[in-house]
């Protein structure tokens, strides 16, 4: 047997044997990418994955890479939770190396470049692209999504103009208040995922009747000054939030504030410029970081 033959059977196995370990398990699987300043959560069971939020830049990449089997470049659903930079600006790079099924954002816009560089990418891939509302329920097999913020109501008193059009006006409420959140759901495990909507809205969040308690959260609005309100923890009282920030940031994200709130109410603080991805993994029933 020639050295090329051997080599190629050799190069053979091994890409098997790859193939092998990286194939998805029956687990929930959640994890909030390190990105820096921004917002990059990935959540996969078996072969479905979903994406809410990019981050800034190309590095969202990297944790695709890092999470997802080397051959899959095939992304169910993604999800753009409000139109600002640290959440956008990475599914540029995204929809140029996977296809992306379908993609779920509120009509609320801007006039940023990146903004504008989004919905071309995902219009010119006629991409199905949809708006979802509180009561709203994205299901992909035991999985699913419920929508908990924002109300159409709500949307429809603060943009300007037609609130089905995409890129629609705001009459200046902040961007934020926006953002997408909803209540993951494995069976018994849930996680709050909730953009940057804080204390703006939070008593509206709560008066809407979707919030219930849950395992863990995604820290609104990267642990700011105004993120959290002792009232709104006390609905959802997770046992881990997770802080999706920076390093040495200039916003000073993590605040005291924000972190003195979690510690007095003795819930576990994991964050990614400290931990880098947080994975968090669930059979239904039980749940633990990787």
């Amino acid at each position: 047997m020639s050295k090329l033959v051997i080599r190629i059977l050799f190069l053979s196995g091994v890409a098997i044997w790859l193939a092998v370990l990286t194939l998805p398990d029956d687990k929930l699987h959640v994890v909030f990418c390190d990105v820096g300043q921004g917002d990059a959560v990935l959540i996969y069971r078996k072969s479905t994955q979903m994406l809410v939020d990019a981050g800034p830049n190309n590095r969202v990449v990297g944790c695709l890479t890092r999470h997802m089997p080397f051959w899959d470049k095939k992304i169910e659903l993604a999800v753009a939770t409000h139109p600002q930079a640290d959440h956008i600006g990475g599914f540029t790079y995204v929809i140029k190396g996977y296809t992306v099924l379908q993609f779920v954002m509120g009509v609320e816009g801007n006039e940023t470049a990146g903004y504008q560089e989004l919905l071309q990418g995902v219009t010119s891939r006629k991409t199905q692209i949809s708006n979802i509302y509180k009561g709203d329920e994205i299901k992909f097999g035991d999985v699913k999504f419920g929508v908990v913020w924002p109300e159409r109501e709500f949307v429809e008193a603060h943009v300007v103009g037609d609130a089905r059009v995409l890129g629609a006006k705001t009459d200046g409420t902040d961007l934020n208040s926006f953002s997408i959140g909803g209540i993951l759901s494995f069976e018994d495990f849930d996680v709050l995922l909730t953009g940057d909507a804080d204390s703006q809205i939070e008593d509206e969040m709560i008066e809407a009747g979707g919030l219930r308690k849950v395992e863990v959260i995604k820290v609104p609005h990267h642990g700011s000054k105004t993120g959290m309100t002792r009232e709104w923890l006390g609905v959802v009282r997770p046992q881990l939030a997770v802080i999706s920030v920076g390093r040495s940031n200039r916003y000073g994200h993590p605040t005291e504030e924000a972190m003195k709130l979690l510690r007095d109410e003795e819930i576990t603080i994991l964050r990614t410029d400290v931990e880098g991805d947080v994975e968090v993994v669930s059979d239904g029933v039980k749940w633990w970081v990787k």
